[in-house]
This record gives structure tokens, C-alpha cells and sequence, in this order.
């Protein structure tokens, strides 16, 4: 494995340099506990310490609104043209739900037919991990999903040791940018040792945070699909759309074509959507296959712990909190787990 070693007092002059090859964002502190990730020039305003952001990186990814191709009608024969826009970002101090979070998303964007808007996009970001050396907060459940762990997805991966950050340079172009920053020399077997340390420390620190291990959930939900919890929930839920738009594996979304003036060209846009929001599962003459809130909801959940193990063989939820800490009516992912646990006992 190859490690290397970025002081704390070279973090400066390393996003400096990155940012003389690409546009650079990470986490930054916008107030009342909130985080988002922005562009930055320097170190200076990037919060190392944060809860997850209000928006995962995801955004960067897909974007919440893109264009996907423009048209002309004006011709017998009308003419349309793929447009894939797409920056070179270099995206820092990504968490391990987030960038579990991208690896489902690979996956997902990578399935015949291909979505090469995503992909394009993904080839041109170069990912910097940050390791979270304690809980953020009472929120999260990564220990239920073991994303509180690295486990790939990244091109560096930082982890702080005090005075300085141990680096895992996981791919060629991770390996050539610490090259040509020059402030990465080879970690000693001390670093390593203390990396070894650190990793023990939060193995006893991370522990399953809900009623149930997570490999009785797919079991768990093979029985909950008539399960009164999810007509608890459903009086509770008031369809905002929160928990998908903030999650960093929900993917839905809606096309529409936006015509110009001239009534014969245009373009055609992809826009984010929720599974959560009553007309999305509405189609022509009006029949709705999920119209109660609680069949919304129970949908999500299965989106997340057990139709993906099913195709992918892994959990869609990363335990980043987010849907809990954003939901108007105080859902709470580990409560619902807990109660679904329970009634099955």
C-alpha cells in the first residue's frame, strides 16, 4: 500500500496547487451548525471537523439541474444534439458515507445503457477523502452499514494523526498529483503504527447503532412489507421531499424540454426528483401506484435495505444521518429500524 505524509502546516499550500489545476471545493461552515461544500482557494475556510453537509457531494456528480441536449424542430427532418457539460473539480474532505455514497451511484450510472453524462462527469473529479475519527453526531448510523471506514472511491485519502495527515494514495492520479505538489513524502513505520492505533480506537468507538445486525435487515424486510410502522411513519410524513433530496444515493429524476422563443429550438433538461413527492409514481389517467404517504415511504426504506442487496449485493443507505436530520417531521431512519426490529421479534 502506498502512504505518504501531508503536514497539517502544508494543507494551505496544497489546496493552492490544486487549485492552479482545477477548481477545488470542500466543506465550509455556513452558520448554525450547517456545512456545505463550496469552492475554496486556501485552507482557510475549509471546515476539517463537520457534520455531513446539507447537500452530499453527490451534487457535483448530478447535478441537481443539467442540460442534456439541445433540438431543432425548424427542419422537415428535426436535429438534436447531446450536450454533456461537465468542470474538472477536485473535490476534498469527502467523508466515508459520502464517498460510499458515490460508489452506488457508480454502480447504478454504470448499468447498460450507460449514463455517460454521469460518467463523463465522474472521470473529471478527483476525489480527496477525510476520515471522521469520531461520531459527527447522534444521527448517523454508518457503523450499522461499515462506512465509517474507508473503503475505496477516493484518488487520497487523509486521515488526521495530530500534527499531520497520513494520506492513501489510491489511484495513478492521486499519485502523480502528490508528485507534483511535492509535499507528500513517504510515510515511516510510525505513521503507520499510529494509523494502526487510530483504526482500534474507532473500532471500539463505531458500534451498531440500531437493534438489529445488519445482516438480518434483508431478512427483516422480507417480512415488514405489511408492517403497521410504516402507517406510523406515513401520519407523520408530510411528503417534503427532504430525506431524497439531501441523500447521497437517491438518484430519481424528471425530464422536461424548455422551448425558446422561437417556437423551434430548445433544450431538454434533467432535474432531481423524490420518490417521496405524491405525483411521482402518478401516470396517464391519473392512477397512482403510491399514493399514501405510508407507501411512499416504505418504498424508501426498501430502496435502501433491501431491493439493492438484491442487484448489488450491498446497502444503499450509508448511515450519514441526513434524512433524519433534515426531515420536517422528525422521521428518524435508526427509530423506524428499531421499531421494524422489534415487531419482529
Amino acid at each position: 500500500m502506498n502512504y505518504r505524509i501531508l503536514k497539517k502546516k502544508d494543507l494551505d499550500e496544497f489546496i493552492k496547487k490544486l487549485s492552479r489545476k482545477m477548481k477545488v471545493v470542500a466543506p465550509v461552515d455556513k452558520g448554525y451548525n450547517q456545512f456545505a461544500f463550496e469552492e475554496v482557494s486556501s485552507a482557510e475556510r475549509i471546515a476539517l471537523q463537520y457534520i455531513p453537509t446539507i447537500l452530499p457531494p453527490k451534487k457535483y456528480f448530478m447535478p441537481q439541474k443539467e442540460k442534456i441536449l439541445d433540438f431543432d424542430i425548424s427542419e422537415k427532418v428535426p436535429e438534436d444534439r447531446a450536450v454533456i457539460e461537465y468542470d474538472k473539480i477536485a473535490i476534498f474532505g469527502i467523508h466515508t458515507c459520502d464517498l460510499a455514497g458515490i460508489q452506488c451511484l457508480n454502480m447504478v450510472f454504470n448499468e447498460r445503457p450507460r449514463d455517460y453524462n454521469y460518467l463523463t462527469r465522474k472521470d473529471h473529479i478527483f476525489s480527496v477523502g477525510l476520515e471522521c475519527n469520531d461520531y459527527c453526531d447522534g444521527y448517523a448510523s454508518c457503523a450499522l452499514v461499515n462506512s465509517h471506514l474507508p473503503n475505496g472511491g477516493y484518488d487520497l485519502f487523509l486521515t488526521d494523526l495530530g500534527d499531520r495527515f497520513i494520506c492513501h494514495v489510491n489511484t495513478q492520479q492521486g499519485a502523480d498529483m502528490a508528485d507534483f505538489t511535492g509535499l507528500f513524502p513517504n510515510a515511516s513505520p510510525r505513521d503507520l503504527s499510529d494509523l494502526d492505533s487510530l483504526r482500534e480506537t474507532k473500532r471500539k468507538i463505531f458500534k451498531n447503532e440500531v437493534d438489529v445486525d445488519a445482516r438480518q435487515l434483508p431478512g427483516l424486510f422480507e417480512k415488514a412489507m405489511e408492517s403497521p410502522v410504516w402507517s406510523q411513519v406515513g401520519a407523520k410524513c408530510v411528503s417534503c421531499g427532504n430525506c431524497t433530496n439531501v441523500c447521497p444515493t437517491c438518484y430519481c429524476f424528471d425530464m422536461f424540454d424548455q422551448i425558446n422563443l422561437d417556437m423551434k429550438t430548445g433544450s431538454r433538461f434533467r432535474v432531481w426528483d423524490s420518490c417521496q413527492l405524491e405525483p411521482f409514481a402518478k401516470v396517464a389517467g391519473g392512477e397512482n401506484f403510491r399514493e399514501e404517504r405510508l407507501e411512499r415511504q416504505r418504498h424508501r426504506f426498501y430502496r435502501k435495505f433491501k431491493y439493492p442487496i438484491e442487484k448489488y449485493y450491498r446497502f444503499f443507505c450509508t448511515g450519514c444521518g441526513r434524512c433524519t436530520r433534515t426531515c420536517m417531521a422528525k422521521i428518524s431512519l435508526k427509530e423506524t429500524l428499531n421499531a421494524l426490529a422489534k415487531e419482529s421479534l
